[in-house]
């Protein structure tokens, strides 16, 4: 009877030590780590951040609410070497998903892995930047949401802002994969419609504003594709543009927000949520994210700077979508 009862007492212990294993690895489960890598902080990069988080939530909120998300940012700071020791890290804590925010972000952790899951946002073009082997079909460990907004339709809008028939300015990083392709786009529809352009490349926040300065007088207007470096700066260049009465026609919301005068494009909030919606369907719905199209913002906005607008001599009324 003793060795009966020591033997049950034995399988149920055996018993409830594998209810436990099983109840951890159930809880394991539902904590899913995502790992976020950003190249610089401003207003659009941490606009995507934040949408893209929210659109994550959202979706879990909906549909499972019992999973939770724990979240691994760093930012780079627009250092190399932070991206590099960056990515580094976080490809190797197994983040169940990782999350790269502008270009170089989403080519240094592409690099340090091919087999954790890579969505991206605020990247120009994917494809150009070696990250799928096309937008349509990645066949990669990389897919996303890129920012490719309608830059014709912004030059056109700058257009119409200006008072003078001088050229347009054109001021951009020359190092940004992104804004070289802009800049390219904006070339091309000014050639074809006669329009004169003052193109200024700078590689520093140190040039930024004396590149303004030297464009005074010189155009009639400014146009800022989405660009690191000018989303880091718009506040300097705001300020110099008004001095100088120059309109100023950015490739983000959040750009005209923080010293532009009026923009026709995309909100990176709204960006980073449909971001965030495709990695619910990458870590819930199992989605393989090779076979997973690179989507562009589902939605544009035409947003006028009214404050900036009147300092410079327009009436907010008037500007209409080009």
């Amino acid at each position: 009877m003793k060795k009966y009862l020591m033997g049950l007492i034995t399988m149920m212990m055996a018993v409830l030590v594998l209810a436990g294993c099983s109840s951890n690895a159930s809880s394991d489960k539902k904590t899913l780590n995502v790992g976020i890598l950003q190249i610089v902080q401003h207003g659009s990069l941490d606009a995507a951040r934040d949408g893209f988080k929210s659109g994550l939530n959202q979706e879990i909120k909906s549909h499972n609410k019992d999973i939770k998300v724990k979240y691994n940012y760093m930012n780079a700071q627009g250092d190399q070497s932070n991206l590099n020791s960056m990515s580094q890290q976080l490809t190797q804590k197994k983040n169940d998903l990782l999350l790269g925010i502008a270009t170089p972000a989403a080519q240094a952790l592409s690099k340090k892995t091919k087999d954790t899951p890579i969505l991206v946002t605020a990247v120009t073009d994917p494809k150009a930047a070696g990250l799928v082997k096309s937008n349509d079909k990645p066949k990669t460990n990389v897919s996303g949401t890129r920012d490719l907004g309608p830059v014709t339709k912004q030059v056109k809008l700058l257009k119409t802002l200006v008072q003078s028939n001088k050229p347009l300015g054109i001021l951009y990083n020359s190092s940004e994969e992104n804004s070289v392709l802009q800049v390219k786009m904006a070339k091309k529809y000014a050639k074809k419609n006669n329009i004169k352009l003052n193109v200024v490349s700078v590689t520093s926040t140190n040039d930024v504003a004396s590149a303004v300065d030297g464009m005074k007088g010189k155009v009639a207007g400014i146009y800022l594709p989405t660009d690191n470096l000018m989303a880091s700066s718009m506040k300097t260049i705001g300020k110099k543009a008004k001095e100088a009465k120059l309109p100023v026609v950015t490739g983000s919301i959040e750009m005209a927000q923080d010293g532009g005068t009026a923009t026709y494009g995309l909100n990176y909030r709204d960006l980073g949520k449909q971001t965030g919606k495709m990695a619910y369907k990458v870590l819930v719905e199992n989605k393989k994210v090779e076979d997973m199209p690179v989507e562009k913002s589902k939605t544009l906005h035409l947003y006028i700077n009214k404050a900036n607008a009147k300092k410079i001599g327009l009436d907010p009324a008037k500007i209409q979508k080009p």
